[in-house]
């Protein structure tokens, strides 16, 4: 049953009252959580606009810890929540773990890991695991996180407390195992994978300098915490990929992380990793090759930690393309028969599809010749590969004049003296000598809260961002460990915007796009969201800066927050459609989470609203639930 008939009977079951609350219509059972496919269909098309809050959380943990009115720029609340038995799992930015009554929003207990610590870390929290897999079923249930101050900590989901048997007390201290040195970066901020009895981890290491701790993948016993295997993300001599480093090239080489989700395919016993680039993000002089396996996607046997296939997504990475997101598990009809896919989304708006035992491009991928690099010392590759379908998601060709904003005179004027300082480039130009303007910039195209799958229709939904950079290679200070870094007048991190943070190139500036991944067509783009300075003055349409992804729901809709505008959105997936929106307390930067609550029946829409990040102003410390009334 394809997309508009199932939608259309679940619709109509609803509203003719054929399908009580209690029942759910669903689609194949074998949805994978990657998917963020919620299989229900309560909330419609026809019913959502009468969605109401059902309640509000506070975690009292704000980004950056300075409360709601931080000095700076701070971290995003970026947990996605996780169900499981009435209970919502959420986490905060010093890590905290929080139990809440998943129909009432009243917390039922909480595990802070930074107890009695005198100073504080906060970094982007993701979310947790939970043990075993079948956790529904389970008489017992282990919740597992990651700490911004690098340890992996297990939890007993009913009560909070600590698993003691796991590592010491309850916790394992990654970073003796990571060659972690005084001063070294070094956090878990995403939730861990579960496969079977394992636990793998990666982590966020340093990304401003060549050498430091290992980007290594590692699995633990999930009982006693004992490391049961590795993964060299930078191969070792006698290891596959070692020849793609020179000789003393590869030695305390960091980066090559994953700091984004990985995800597993229980049935084939797979776990695939995105691995992001090597460090220096910005110059590769000392590494030349392909440095594997940096910006690949990799298929590990998930019991023993074996490769079983990679392919690499950008060869020699010198503009901080390392995937973002979790890698997706789908099933897509093609060729009228249902194949297996694995799917990787990327800053450069490309989308990767590979057949997932095998890890063969669905839809084909060619090695096209783009620019070099003219900086003294760097040797970036002369190909790099893009897929043949999917379209990229995002603008990969050069900004002309004629192509600026003219959103007010304010921003033209500034958007026009600003594009008479830079060389405008495209996708896989290299950082130049002089001020290079680069699409898709560092933000994307996609980001890291990734896509989501609707399994009737194939349709691939992902929010991706329209924001160039301007980078600039200029000489290293004296004493570097490198000669060349990325600076000028815009520093290392330059943006194609205005004094208000308006892109300069006309919108729209945040899109959410759906794929046929049936075809490899894009189905539909519609702007997504409105910038709050602009919608003061009656002017919407634009599409907004975004982070926080998209969930597909069997009721044909899709919910994502994510803009700036501080607004969970509806839309038809059908069409792309905004049916419903509704005011957060800030933006939402996770991917919601839908749930039936045991005791009401209802279908709840959960998201974190806190903010902050690189875009939001706004920070709060919220969790919102919506319902129907």
């Amino acid at each position: 049953m394809r997309a508009s008939a199932w939608h259309l009977l679940a619709a109509t079951l609803v509203v003719a009252g054929v399908l009580s609350t209690h029942v759910s219509t669903q689609a194949p059972s074998s949805v994978h959580d990657s998917a963020r496919f919620a299989p229900l269909a309560d909330i419609t098309r026809q019913n959502v606009t009468t969605l109401v809050p059902a309640w509000t959380f506070h975690s009292g943990d704000f980004a950056g810890g300075q409360g709601p009115e931080p000095k700076g720029a701070v971290p995003g609340l970026q947990s996605r929540p996780v169900y499981s038995r009435g209970t919502l799992y959420v986490t905060t930015p010093s890590s905290i773990v929080i139990a809440l009554d998943a129909e009432t929003g009243k917390e039922r207990w909480r595990h802070d890991p930074q107890q009695g610590a005198t100073k504080r870390c906060h970094q982007p929290h993701r979310g947790v695991a939970l043990w075993p897999v079948d956790h529904e079923q389970a008489s017992s249930r282990t919740v597992l996180s990651g700490t911004c101050d690098g340890r992996l900590i297990a939890l007993d989901a009913d009560t909070g407390r600590p698993r003691k048997g796991f590592g010491a007390n309850g916790a394992i201290d990654l970073r003796p195992g990571a060659d972690v040195q005084p001063g070294d970066d070094f956090a878990v901020t995403s939730a861990p994978a579960i496969f079977k009895d394992l636990v793998i981890t990666g982590a966020l290491v340093p990304e401003g300098k060549p050498r430091g701790p290992a980007g290594d993948v590692r699995a633990f016993d999930v009982r006693t915490g004992r490391e049961a295997w590795r993964f060299h993300t930078v191969p070792r001599p006698g290891e596959h990929g070692h020849e793609t480093w020179p000789r003393d090239g590869w030695q305390r080489r960091t980066g090559a992380n994953v700091w984004s989700s990985m995800t597993v395919d229980h049935e084939r016993g797979l776990v695939f990793l995105p691995i992001g680039s090597p460090s220096y993000d910005f110059y590769g002089g000392d590494r030349k090759g392909r440095n594997l396996f940096g910006n690949s996607l990799v298929a590990l046997d998930a019991a023993t930690g074996t490769r079983r296939w990679h392919q690499q997504l950008v060869h020699h990475d010198v503009w901080d393309y390392d995937p973002p997101s979790q890698p997706i598990l789908a099933d897509i009809p093609r060729n009228g028969r249902t194949v297996p896919v694995v799917i990787q989304l990327t800053k450069m708006g490309l989308v990767f599809v590979f057949e997932r035992a095998t890890g063969l491009p669905v839809f084909g991928i060619e090695e096209r010749r783009v620019p070099v690099s003219e900086v003294p010392g760097e040797e970036t590759s002369p190909t790099q590969p893009i897929p043949i379908a999917p379209a990229p998601l995002a603008r990969t060709t050069p900004v002309t004049r004629d192509q600026l904003t003219s959103v007010t005179p304010q921003s033209r004027a500034e958007c026009e003296a600003l594009f008479a300082r830079v060389t405008a480039g495209g996708l896989y130009t290299p950082p130049g000598l002089s001020p290079t303007l680069l699409f898709p910039g560092t933000m994307g195209g996609a980001t890291w809260s990734g896509g989501a799958v609707d399994p009737v229709s194939s349709y691939l939904v992902v929010n991706t961002n329209e924001i160039g950079a301007i980078a600039q290679m200029v000489p290293a200070p004296a004493g570097a460990p490198l000669p060349w870094v990325r600076g000028g007048a815009l520093g290392a991190y330059g943006r194609f915007w205005d004094s208000q943070q308006l892109p300069c190139q006309a919108p729209p500036w945040g899109k959410l796009n759906a794929i046929d991944l049936s075809t490899g067509k894009i189905a539909w783009q519609v702007p997504l969201g409105n910038v709050p300075v602009l919608e003061a003055q009656g002017i919407t349409g634009t599409g907004s800066l975004n982070l926080g992804g998209p969930m597909v729901t069997a009721g044909g809709l899709v919910f994502i927050g994510g803009a700036i505008d501080s607004r969970l959105r509806a839309f038809d997936i059908r069409t792309g459609q905004e049916v419903w929106r509704a005011q957060l307390p800030a933006s939402g930067h996770g991917a919601p989470v839908s749930y039936r609550g045991p005791k009401t029946g209802k279908q709840y829409v959960v998201i974190a609203a806190g903010g902050g990040g690189k875009f939001s102003k706004a920070i709060s410390d919220a969790f919102v639930a919506f319902a129907l009334p």
